[in-house]
Formats: structure tokens, sequence, C-alpha cells
């Protein structure tokens, strides 16, 4: 599992092989010398298959951030890939939470996942350039496959602010279906209705009532 793009916007014509699920290039596995070549196991259930979907070990990491045109430095691809498996493990709980709460006696699977970091999703974009919110610095689809049928989630990253590698990932559904517009809806509302008892808390507390 791996951080990929979407092949059409890659920005080169080179004619490799592609795996389909997660639109990366399959011939990673060219060896530098004392680089990793170990890959673990996540989390995530695979839709697939009975396991759980592997995370890109440190050398595959390293070819594909280079393929994408990146010089990245071998020393560093231990504390990145343990970064990117930290960051792949929280979206995918904050994808449960919706699943668990909108559908409790599901047992959702990721069936494949995409990267689009030049496509702005619609709420990103009304963040970036009407309230002022720092762009994401990259956006994943995830297709999640749910009771028989694949659904879509959308995942914004951001950059959490101050010291260290910190993050905010915002993860939803994609509103391409009414089911998925009601659950972004009601989500809404619950917020708005929440933040509302606490402020009318904090003014009965204060004795501004």
């Amino acid at each position: 599992m791996s951080c990929p793009r979407d092949s059409s916007s890659a920005g080169h014509a080179c004619a490799v092989p592609i795996d389909e699920r997660n639109q990366m290039p399959t011939d990673l596995d060219r060896l530098v010398e004392g680089m990793s070549s170990a890959r673990i196991g996540s989390s995530i259930p695979r839709a697939d298959a009975s396991a759980t979907w592997l995370y890109p070990s440190p050398q595959m990491f390293f070819n594909a951030l280079r393929r994408k045109g990146h010089t990245p430095q071998a020393e560093d691809m231990e504390v990145i890939v343990t970064i990117h498996n930290m960051v792949n493990e929280q979206t995918w709980q904050k994808i449960l939470c919706w699943e668990r709460y909108y559908h409790p006696n599901a047992d959702p699977k990721l069936s494949r996942f995409l990267g689009r970091p030049d496509q702005l999703s619609p709420r990103a974009w009304f963040r970036t350039w009407l309230l002022g919110y720092t762009r994401p610095f990259d956006r994943h689809d995830w297709y999640v496959e749910r009771e028989g049928k694949e659904v879509r989630y959308v995942i914004d990253f951001y950059s959490g602010g101050g010291d260290g590698a910190s993050f905010h990932i915002d993860a939803r559904p994609a509103l391409d279906s009414v089911p998925a517009c009601y659950e972004r809806m009601h989500c809404f509302s619950n917020k708005i209705l929440h933040r509302l008892r606490q402020t009318m808390d904090r003014l009965l507390k204060s004795d501004q009532l």
C-alpha cells in the first residue's frame, strides 16, 4: 500500500506496467544498497483477499518517489515510511468512524485507492479560496467495499502546523450518492447542535443567561 497518483496527470509517458488497484508501477523493487526491502502489514482489510494491505518497503517507496521526479535521500526512507504508514492507519480509522456509525452491521474493506494531489476537492476549494485555510498538501480517494457495493471516500491531508510532523486528516464520504449526502448532512447538523449545546452550557455556567 502506497500513495498512488492519477496516472493521467503523472507528467511522463513511460510505458510501464501499472497496478490498477493503486495506480502505481509494479517495477519498484530495484535495490539500493543498505535499504530495507521488507514490507509490513497494515490493519486495513483488502476487499479482494482475506489478508490486509501491505505497506511499501523503504526500497519501494524510494523508487516510487524517484519515478515521480522527486530526489529522496536513502537515509530518510525509514522515517518517511513510518510516517506514511501512521497516516494511512489514522485515515482508515476515520473512515471506520463513518462506517460504524451509519453502517454498524457492515464489514468494510478497502478495494482500491487513488492519489489526486493536484485536484482540490470541492470542500478543500471552499476552505482554501473562501475561508482562507491553507491548501491541503495531498488528496486521496479511497474506494471501500461495503456489502457488495463500492463507495468512495475523499480524504484531504493538511499540515498540522507547529513543530514536528503533525497532520490533520479530513476524511468523509464523497457526495456522489443519496445515502452519502444524507450522512454528510446528518453529521454536519450534529456538529452544529453539539457546538450550540457547548455554547449554552458555557453561558449558563457564567451566569450570562
